[in-house]
C-alpha cells in the first residue's frame, strides 16, 4: 500500500523570517504571503522556532484599550516578553516542532495533536528547512476518489498482501466510507482486514458486513 507522506503533500516554497526579523516586518510577511505563520531560521536555515499570528496579537491586545471598555489583560511572565518583544526571536514559539520529510500523514498528524500546533516545519538530515505542512495540507489526503482507494483495498491490500480471492469479498467505496461483504476464511481475519482498510489514505470509515468460514478465537469451542 501506498501511503503519501509529508514530502509529497507539504509546502516547498517557505515563507520564513530570520530571528532579528523586525516586528512589522513579521507582519508584512504574513499579509503578502497569506499565511498565518512563518518558521524563524537561523543563518544555517535551521527552524528555531514559529511566529504565528497568536504571536503577535498578543502586543496589540496589551494595548490600554481606548474605550476603557475591557481590562488589560493578565499576562503571564513568557507572554509579556512576547507582548514586548520587537524582534522574531523575542516573538517566536519555541523550540520549533518538526516533521521529517519520510513521515507518513499520521505521523504528523499525531504529533501536530500531541504538541497542540497548527503546522510544522519540515527538516532534511542536517535540520535544515525543507518545507512546511499544515493541517490543511494533511486532510488532503481524504480528497482523494473513492475508485482509487477502492483499487488499492481490493487489489493491493486483499489480493495482494492477504491473498483472499476477490471473489469472496467484495469491496464499495462511497465518499471514503468503506463497506466490506463477503467471506473470510478464519474469524480472526476480520478484525484484521478491517484494521488495514482503516489504514488506507483517505479512508473516513469502514463497515464489516463479513462472514466467516472457521470460528479460531481463543473464546470459541474450536479454538486454541
Amino acid at each position: 500500500m501506498h501511503h503519501r507522506t509529508v514530502e509529497e503533500l507539504m509546502t516547498r516554497d517557505v515563507v520564513r523570517a530570520r530571528r532579528d526579523t523586525p516586528f512589522k516586518e513579521l507582519v508584512r510577511l504574513l499579509e503578502e504571503n497569506d499565511v498565518t505563520a512563518v518558521p524563524v531560521v537561523d543563518d544555517l536555515d535551521r527552524p528555531m522556532g514559529v511566529v504565528s499570528e497568536a504571536d503577535l496579537l498578543r502586543k496589540c491586545a496589551d494595548q490600554a484599550d481606548p474605550t476603557g471598555r475591557t481590562p488589560l489583560p493578565h499576562l503571564e511572565a513568557w507572554e509579556r516578553a512576547k507582548a514586548e518583544g520587537s524582534r522574531a526571536e523575542e516573538l517566536m514559539s519555541a523550540p520549533a516542532v518538526c516533521a521529517r520529510p519520510d513521515w507518513s500523514a499520521v505521523e504528523a498528524a499525531r504529533l501536530m495533536e500531541s504538541q497542540h500546533v497548527k503546522r510544522l516545519p519540515v527538516v532534511d538530515e542536517a535540520d535544515r528547512l525543507l518545507g512546511i505542512v499544515s493541517r490543511g495540507d494533511l486532510l488532503r489526503i481524504f480528497l482523494r476518489r473513492d475508485e482509487a482507494i477502492r483499487e488499492e483495498i481490493a487489489g493491493d491490500l486483499l489480493r495482494r498482501t492477504l491473498g483472499l480471492d476477490p471473489r469472496d469479498v467484495t469491496v464499495e467505496v462511497r465518499d471514503g466510507r468503506v463497506t466490506l461483504t463477503g467471506t473470510v476464511e478464519n474469524r480472526s481475519m476480520i478484525s484484521v482486514v478491517e484494521q488495514l482498510c482503516r489504514g488506507v489514505d483517505g479512508v473516513v470509515a469502514v463497515s464489516g458486513n463479513l462472514a466467516h468460514r472457521t470460528d479460531d478465537t481463543p473464546d470459541s469451542p474450536t479454538g486454541t
